[in-house]
């Protein structure tokens, strides 16, 4: 979608759980992650890290995942949410999880049917383009927010090509089979994956819209 504004790229981006396998180039994903990595960072620490997979190498990794899940070896090594997440945010949670369950035809205790979304998750969601996302251990949280914009710029160049996303936290659920499956080293923590590729218009999860609080509910305004 070349020559978007930045309005419409924000407004079009949302997270897409069903890809045509379309490929994209790696020349495409090394532009992407070159206009991503123009996020500000404190002292210009630039933490990011990122293996871009695809092709054969994507589906051995993707292979590799699926088998450490179906063995019980999820272990996490941070905590995304709180325990327990309190109100308002259970609610949202909660809400987007029916919302998305109920597109997919998932009921309440269908397990079989729950087992194979998380699957496809850890699948890319049939992305042609999975990216594992990296960061030194021994850095901080002003870190970790500088990663959170690079993300962001990279969702947006995404849609400036015609592309789309999901940053997708359940990778960090694997860290052992990811540094067994891609070499690396204790140092570096999984922060997320990000499936890259084009939407799948007939994908009923990507029917799914969120809506969020207007800015007048969370920001308080004075002076004006």
């Amino acid at each position: 979608m070349p020559g978007i504004s930045v309005e419409e790229a924000i407004r079009s981006r949302r997270s897409v759980r069903g890809f045509l396998p379309d490929p994209v180039t790696q020349a495409q994903v090394e532009r992407l992650l070159d206009l991503a990595a123009r996020a500000p960072s404190g002292t210009n620490m630039q933490p990011w890290r990122v293996v871009a997979l695809a092709g054969a190498e994507l589906a051995r990794f993707t292979g590799g995942v699926v088998a450490a899940q179906r063995a019980g070896e999820a272990g996490p090594e941070r905590t995304y949410y709180p325990r327990p997440v309190p109100e308002p945010y259970l609610s949202r949670r909660r809400q987007v999880g029916w919302d998305l369950y109920g597109l997919l035809g998932i009921a309440r205790g269908e397990r079989e049917k729950a087992q194979a979304h998380l699957e496809n998750n850890l699948r890319f969601f049939g992305a042609p383009v999975g990216l594992i996302c990296l960061i030194d251990r021994t850095l901080e949280l002003g870190s970790w927010l500088d990663y959170g914009m690079f993300l962001e710029n990279l969702c947006l160049a995404a849609r400036e090509e015609g592309l789309d996303t999901c940053p997708m936290a359940a990778f960090a659920d694997y860290p052992a089979a990811i540094r067994r499956l891609l070499d690396l080293p204790e140092s570096e923590l999984i922060v997320c994956g990000v499936a890259l590729g084009r939407a799948d218009p007939a994908a009923p999860a990507n029917a799914l819209r969120t809506t969020r609080v207007p800015a007048r509910a969370f920001a308080g305004f004075r002076g004006f």
